[in-house]
């Protein structure tokens, strides 16, 4: 296809934006998905269509690790390498799948027929080891599923899938977020508002205010799920009286390793997010919102737009909802692999069309944040509690939490747990009867010894095993010195190699720090390299120390929190394993045999 046939198309999408260069992203995803990959002759067509130096568009390619550059394969493979996949064995499946291919990552078969990827964090944790067959996922990869991937890679595009459809257990039983899971397939518009859906969003638009919406939503103390906890009532309430356009902004950049609630809540009930976005964006006085999903969430943004295309049809979005005078339009916008995007005022650099560049706050994006608007940037599974508030009550809320946060969560269970996967629970249950309930993950697996958790996301800093009868609310775990974060619990099991624990982490901060601020893209090189050294053999005891000093150098130094994310494991886990680190140097490169054999 010649760029000059994708011009309608181009058009169509620089019309959802209220600036050209904020849909720099769609128009590369536009290109790549109909010639392979981006050019340079692309490149300047999309400069064209934006107005910008080719310079800029360049920029942002280099950035977003999935545009390519250069032509690949017919269908692309990527294999999960982060911290969860690797626990279950994620690095032995890489070797087998390069053995069968014949092929490295970065590298497509001689006959151009799949290139292999390898990726820090797709976020399918509850289905590790897993890999990502063009747009699908699949896992656990064990036994003859791994034929299955390879023949599906080879295959031709569009080719029936021989690999079967992942089956990991996800909750339906509610009472806020999960009762409309059980259908793979999705809950759609009519199913949706046969059980009360729309109900609370048309009470809202009816017969309240904007500050009644606001007082509702902060009384049962609903926090920001995304990770920091912060209450979304009082955010809401930041954003000035002014004249200026505000914008509502998801974020549905799900990066974290350990965490995959998001991508159930958009692919299983995406109406019930749409409900709680327009609750939302009534109380700030928006009448425009993005949802910035991952770009590797393929479904996750198709199952989107489906849900907003039916609610365009139903007059629930778009001009005059329901009579009620209120105008909102919704944009799906797609990433294009970057954890740092995950950030708030990152995320709003790349909805602008740039890099994901974290920004220095303040002005916090509630005063300045999209086009230099007011803008609140809220989490998938913090505005899909909204609308179980609006329905159900403040108080009915609240008395399912605790006294400091109300509601339930999804918590993401994986690693060495008998039954992986999402979990709501009253943010009042324990780390360890979410580990060790048969009503949850099932204990841990094969019947090992639980060795440490890390209970919020891979940032958050690791557990021990006496250390889990502590309630999962974001005070309770700060107190015990760690954080909720994501709710993505990882467990190690006995069989854990500590430092091969920590390396992965930190091949996973490595890779994603932005590298904007110096001691975060030095600190991530450095604590990368040392770990390296002693995995190959030729550690120090005296490099712990080093290790403990980078991570300490990087912490309140640069402008957003991924140099504290990066540090804060490679702290807890020498503080708390020092010993089988020690170990593990002396003897040259494993602490005893059954160190040299762990699968971590």
């Amino acid at each position: 296809m010649k760029l000059s046939d994708l011009e309608g198309q181009a058009a169509e999408i620089l019309r959802r934006y209220e600036y050209p260069k904020a849909a720099m992203l769609p128009l590369l995803w536009l290109v790549q998905e109909n010639q392979g990959y981006v050019s340079s002759e692309a490149e300047a067509w999309v400069s064209r269509q934006l107005g910008v130096a080719i310079a800029k568009v360049r920029e942002v390619v280099s950035f977003y690790t999935m545009f390519h550059t250069q032509p690949v394969g017919r269908r692309e493979l990527r294999v999960c390498t982060s911290p969860p996949c690797v626990l279950r064995g994620a690095n032995a499946l890489l070797e087998q799948i390069k053995d069968r291919l014949d092929i490295s990552p970065g590298e497509t078969t001689p006959d151009g027929a799949v290139t292999l990827t390898q990726v820090e964090c797709l976020c399918a944790c509850e289905m590790a080891p897993m890999v990502q067959v063009d747009e699908r996922f699949v896992g656990p990869i064990e036994g003859e599923v791994l034929d299955q991937v390879i023949g599906d890679a080879l295959s031709a595009p569009g080719a029936p899938e021989s690999a079967p459809e992942p089956d990991p257990y996800i909750c339906s039983d509610g009472p806020v977020l999960s009762s409309r899971f059980g259908d793979p397939d999705g809950c759609w518009f009519d199913a949706f508002v046969a059980q009360g859906g729309y109900e609370a969003a048309r009470r809202v638009l009816e017969s309240m205010t904007p500050a009644d919406v606001i007082a509702e939503v902060s009384k049962p103390n609903l926090r920001g799920l995304g990770g920091a906890g912060f209450p979304a009532g009082r955010k809401w309430s930041f954003i000035p009286k002014t004249t200026q356009p505000k914008y509502l902004v998801v974020n549905a950049d799900e990066g974290e390793p350990g965490t995959f609630k998001d991508r159930y809540i958009m692919e299983r009930d995406p109406h019930n997010l749409l409900e709680g976005m327009i609750i939302a964006a009534f109380a700030i006085g928006s009448h425009k919102a993005y949802v910035y999903i991952r770009g590797e969430y393929f479904r996750s943004a198709h199952r989107m737009q489906r849900a907003i295309d039916e609610a365009h049809a139903r007059n629930w979005l778009g001009k005059d909802i329901q009579g009620t005078g209120f105008d909102l339009e919704v944009v799906v916008h797609r990433g294009a692999g970057a954890y740092i995007c995950g950030e708030e005022t990152a995320l709003l650099t790349s909805l602008e069309g740039g890099k994901g560049s974290p920004r220095l706050k303040p002005p916090f994006p509630a005063i300045s944040g999209l086009f230099s608007c007011p803008t609140i940037v809220n989490n998938v599974e913090t505005l899909a509690c909204v609308p179980f508030i609006m329905r159900n009550g403040a108080d009915r809320f609240a008395e399912i939490g605790t006294q400091r946060q109300g509601g339930t969560r999804l918590f993401c269970v994986s690693g060495h747990v008998v039954r992986p996967g999402v979990y709501e629970a009253s943010v009042g249950v324990t780390l360890r009867e979410l580990i060790e309930s048969e009503e949850y993950a099932g204990g841990v697996r094969d019947g090992n010894e639980l060795k440490a958790v890390v209970p919020g996301g891979i940032s958050a800093k690791i557990l021990t095993a006496d250390e889990i009868d502590v309630p999962m609310d974001f005070d309770s775990l700060k107190a015990a010195g760690t954080m909720a974060g994501s709710g993505g619990v990882i467990v190690m099991d006995e069989t854990t190699c500590m430092v091969k624990a920590l390396d992965a982490a930190s091949t996973f901060f490595a890779d994603e720090s932005c590298g904007q601020c110096s001691p975060c893209r030095e600190g991530t090189a450095w604590v990368h390299d040392i770990l390296r050294r002693i995995l190959a053999g030729q550690g120090k005891l005296e490099d712990l120390d080093d290790l403990l000093g980078v991570a300490g150098g990087m912490e309140g130094m640069t402008i957003c929190v991924f140099a504290e994310a990066a540090a804060w494991p490679v702290q807890s886990y020498i503080l708390k394993f020092r010993d089988e680190f020690e170990q593990y140097i002396r003897a040259g490169g494993s602490a005893d045999r059954e160190a040299a054999e762990c699968q971590a």
